[in-house]
């Protein structure tokens, strides 16, 4: 006689067995292959990202920059002598860059040339791109010569600054970025 035919459960569940674990084994397959794309990605992903911020941050700074310089006025270059010695012509010094004790440092540099300081402080921004000599009315001359010992082209009259909170100094120095 012939055996008997399984019953029908029987045939099927191989069947549904073997399509879960071929289903289980895809899905892990997919979760590595999601794992090594993020980390093969996420590098350079990051660093594209960082160079963006950077682009934008920097692009937004010299617009600020741009926008906050105030531009220094073009004086008919006439020749002007220092008419009083170095250890005469007193000096304020600002720190317009923000670098703590660059004031300090730049006045002792200043006096070690013979030069009488009056002060140091900070200046009223701390985002001035270059370092600037100014001068009160009638020492031009002191002032381009203050300039010439520093190794410095921007020189010009006081701007913004009012006489009495100079505290008689001829001459000031705004430290810049440069």
């Amino acid at each position: 006689m012939d055996a008997p035919l399984p019953a029908p459960d029987a045939l099927i569940r191989p069947w549904r067995t073997a399509t879960l674990v071929a289903s289980l084994v895809a899905a892990a397959e997919l979760v590595l292959l999601l794992v090594a794309a993020v980390l093969l990605l996420a590098k350079p992903l990051s660093h594209a990202v960082r160079r963006q911020a950077e682009a934008a941050a920097f692009s937004t700074a010299a617009k600020k920059k741009k926008a906050a310089v105030t531009p220094i006025r073009h004086v008919p270059q006439v020749t002007a002598k220092a008419r009083l010695p170095r250890s005469k012509t007193s000096i304020w010094v600002l720190n317009g860059n923000g670098q703590n004790g660059a004031a300090g440092a730049e006045a002792a540099r200043l006096g070690s040339r013979g030069y009488p300081i009056r002060g140091t402080g900070n200046a009223s921004r701390t985002d001035y791109a270059t370092t600037v000599v100014m001068y009160r009315p009638g020492y031009r001359g002191e002032g381009l010569r203050l300039a010439r010992d520093m190794h410095l082209k921007a020189v010009g009259p006081l701007d913004g600054i009012k006489t009495p909170a100079l505290h008689g100094a001829k001459l000031v120095v705004l430290l810049g970025a440069s």
